[in-house]
């Protein structure tokens, strides 16, 4: 199997995603959450009930994902929380993850990219995009509809790593900021990581194999800046050793 190779500069900055969208303004008059009736009902058939088939089938067939550890949040299913992932597929991450969680309802927060496509920007939203806000008098609104979907029950998966990077095998350094989260609603957190491990006759070809774990709680003892560095890391720690487990590499990423 020949390898790709990509030159990076910036382990947080960098995007290599294919997709080139140009962002919609995300401020206060973005709609997070709807009241309207017929609305909700068909965001929740697209997202837990149309779409389930295509998210199973296409991580199953193109990846054959192999799951350990969802056993850990069935005593979280009537609990919100939050999921941290690595960001390394532009589809199958949302999918993985919300496969792995279902039937729980799993929202995401997203780039404002995501929901910037003509015509599909309510579908996605549908599917559980909770976009970033673009502009600083949207962060309220963002903020509210975050709590209302732990509240309810649901998950929020969060992809701190932000960019992605195809196929990459390690976890890059994340800043602590999206664990303010949990610790300011006092909620677990899980993380799900996906590594690529290799499978087939002469062991070339490359599967998906993802692992659950959690819960982490805030630690009430530090305060809430210690808490979310402390969170962060052990959520960080537990991803890299998780992904030590891949051993096969599709593309290589080298520093310039």
């Amino acid at each position: 199997m020949e390898k790709r190779i990509i030159y990076y500069n910036d382990e947080l900055n960098d995007e290599f995603s294919s997709a080139k969208i140009e962002p919609r303004q995300i401020d206060e008059n973005y709609k997070y959450e709807h009241k309207n009736i017929f609305w909700r009902a068909i965001g929740w058939l697209v997202q837990n009930v149309l779409s389930v088939p295509i998210k199973v089938i296409y991580v199953k067939v193109k990846f054959k994902i192999k799951y350990v550890g969802k056993e850990l949040l069935k005593p979280y299913k009537k609990q919100g929380y939050f999921v941290y992932g690595n960001h390394t597929q532009a589809f199958a991450d949302t999918f993985i993850i919300t496969n792995t969680i279902f039937p729980k309802r799993n929202f995401l927060i997203v780039n404002p990219e995501n929901v910037s496509m003509k015509f599909l920007g309510n579908i996605v939203q549908m599917l559980g995009a909770i976009p970033i806000p673009t502009k600083r008098q949207g962060m309220k609104n963002f903020l509210e509809s975050i709590n209302s979907k732990i509240k309810k029950g649901y998950s929020v998966t969060i992809f701190p790593e932000a960019h992605i990077w195809p196929y990459y095998t390690k976890i890059r350094p994340f800043k602590e900021v999206s664990f303010k989260y949990p610790v300011d609603l006092n909620v677990p957190a899980f993380c799900v990581t996906n590594t690529y491990q290799s499978y087939g006759k002469n062991n070339d070809k490359i599967q998906i194999v993802t692992y659950v774990d959690g819960p982490f709680f805030p630690d009430e003892k530090l305060n809430p800046k210690e808490r979310r560095i402390d969170l962060r890391n052990r959520v960080y720690n537990k991803m890299v050793e998780r992904s030590k487990n891949s051993n096969i590499e599709y593309i290589k990423y080298v520093k310039m």
